[in-house]
């Protein structure tokens, strides 16, 4: 059995304690050491980390999967439209030296909310009741990868979360 497998919750904590380090790294960069760090004690928005620089506050969910998987889209929760500048991070990993090389990110520019999840197909459960249907997730959306915009350095998605166009 793979360990990527059996042991996923252990590896998605990594990618999200080695994300959040890179983004801390960038602040101290920056010279500023201003990016603040939360974690929600409950997910029931969808948001598994906020991080908060400039006035800015992201409330992230944050997808994994390894590089050339074939995930074409990610489950998101609703609720975190309601959130200040809630936004969904895909973080694509290399499985032998679990390293982040490549982000996705739906969302809006920083300080304005999640719009696009309106219109966006309604999740299934992935098993089957007793009659084999699949019960549709109402507060659940697919997001398809294309609607991603594709990073391929921490620092471009730092400026994308934190920095407001002008």
């Amino acid at each position: 059995m793979s360990k990527h497998y059996e042991h996923s919750s252990f590896r998605e904590k990594l990618i999200e304690h080695l994300f959040i380090g890179e983004m801390l790294k960038l602040s101290w960069q920056k010279d500023d050491c201003q990016l603040e760090v939360m974690k929600p004690e409950v997910d029931n928005a969808g948001c598994d980390i906020v991080l908060e620089e400039n006035n800015i506050i992201r409330h992230i969910q944050l997808k994994t999967s390894k590089l050339g998987a074939k995930k074409s889209g990610q489950n998101v929760n609703v609720r975190l439209a309601n959130k200040p500048s809630g936004c969904i991070v895909w973080i694509e990993f290399d499985e032998h030296t679990l390293g982040l090389c490549s982000f996705y990110f739906f969302g809006s520019e920083a300080g304005k909310p999640l719009t696009g999840l309106e219109n966006a197909k309604i999740a299934k459960h992935t098993k089957a009741n007793a009659d084999g249907i699949k019960a549709e997730r109402p507060n659940i959306r697919t997001i398809n990868r294309g609607r991603f915009d594709r990073y391929d350095s921490i620092e471009a998605l730092y400026d994308v979360l934190f920095v407001p166009k002008s």
